[in-house]
């Protein structure tokens, strides 16, 4: 008999995401009834805001909701993120510019396979979100790190790009704020960026997901707003995941130049089609409703933030920069590295991640899923009570 033919090469080389896989970690030990405190996930612990859910049970009532609609999306929701396009990002986009997607995942892998070709170097600046190199390897690019340190509050700058960036870079990666760091581009930084992959030719992917919850008066420049004329050359992802607390509603979408959302648009009707009609109503509602509940939860952050700061820059050996949006804290823990903690001498975050949850039951991500080792991610999005007993528990460890 002959052999099977083997499974695909490419999605073999997957790497499961980081994120969730010690968030699942997490989750079954507490099945299991232990006292596990997760710091993994990054998702709101807020319930999604009444009125949203009162518009998705609405949508239930109406039939029309149970067809097919467009591909790219309800008419009335592009029309919303067209509005809200223009109020937080600075640029004017017709609804035609637009495709909702299944979550802003769908989205980030839709704009790699929209603008990359077999071979292009994308340029990642790291610390990154996990799912960026996977998504790029999906579009057969390759991502080029660069890396910028907590001396630089993980920011990258134009000079290390530059210094990067070679005749097969197509592609540039921009996050503010950032998903794992929590750190903001100022305007300046933004608009020098910006300027240079204008002056290249280099399209920008960015990922405003986190644009809304900033804090200290810090506001989330789009690299678009920065730079208007980089409009032709750019696609923003967003969706209302983490403002909205509605992560499991699964509602993203991307803005960019016709052409390139247009190619888009082929690829999701046949990979998805049309997003969820009753999550879409309910995103209409999220982004033309009233924001007070979202005022609410972006204070709740911003608390939560400085406790976490506070708690962790009282551990000595780990460094703790200041994060200015998103709901995630990044610290520098290689002082911590090579010493013995009860035993055990861990001389990576992957191997201080595994002794943090093994001694105290806490669940932290190692820097390892989103660059070089180091660091760890602590997400503050989760109970006051939670949170301060989970710094504890690591301040008793490494006392």
């Amino acid at each position: 008999m002959t052999e099977r033919a083997p499974l695909s090469r490419k999605l073999s080389a997957i790497a499961e995401s980081a994120t969730l896989k010690v968030d699942a970690k997490a989750k079954a030990l507490k099945a299991e009834g232990r006292p596990v405190i997760s710091y993994a996930a990054g998702e709101p612990d807020f319930p999604t805001p009444q009125f949203i859910v009162d518009a998705g049970i609405a949508a239930m009532h109406n039939p029309a909701n149970f067809r097919y609609t467009p591909a790219a999306g309800l008419p009335e929701l592009r029309e919303a993120i067209a509005a809200k396009t223009l109020r937080d990002s600075g640029l004017q986009v017709e609804p035609s510019q637009i495709i909702v997607t299944n979550g802003g995942k769908q989205a980030v892998y839709q704009a790699f396979q929209a603008v990359v070709n077999p071979g292009d170097e994308v340029l990642l600046p790291a610390p990154y979100w996990t799912t960026y190199p996977e998504a790029i390897a999906l579009a057969d690019g390759v991502p080029v790190e660069v890396f910028a340190g907590s001396d630089q509050e993980y920011k990258v700058t134009v000079e290390q790009l530059e210094a990067a960036r070679t005749e097969k870079t197509t592609v540039l990666v921009f996050v503010s704020p950032s998903n794992p760091t929590g750190s903001v581009y100022t305007p300046e930084e933004t608009k020098a960026i910006g300027e240079w992959a204008l002056e290249h030719g280099i399209w920008v992917i960015t990922d405003e997901i986190y644009q809304n919850l900033v804090y200290e008066g810090t506001k989330a420049v789009s690299i678009v707003e920065a730079v208007p004329a980089l409009a032709n050359q750019t696609i923003l992802v967003n969706g209302v995941a983490k403002t909205y607390a509605m992560t499991g509603w699964r509602v993203g979408w991307m803005v960019g130049p016709k052409d390139a959302i247009k190619v888009a648009a082929n690829l999701q009707s046949h990979l998805s089609s049309n997003v969820n009609n009753v999550a879409q109503r309910g995103a209409i509602a999220a982004l033309t409703g009233p924001q007070d509940e979202v005022e609410q939860m972006r204070q709740a952050f911003d608390r939560r933030r400085q406790l976490i700061v506070t708690e962790l820059n009282k551990i000595e050996g780990m460094k703790v920069p200041n994060p200015l949006g998103a709901f995630y804290v990044y610290p520098d823990v290689t002082g911590l590295l090579g010493k013995t903690w009860r035993g055990k001498t861990p001389t990576t975050s992957l191997e201080l991640a595994d002794l943090i949850l093994d001694e105290v039951e806490v669940a932290v991500v190692p820097g390892e899923a989103f660059g070089p080792s180091g660091f760890i991610r602590l997400s503050y999005a989760l109970g006051d009570e939670e949170l301060l007993e989970g710094v504890r528990r690591l301040q008793e460890l490494f006392s």
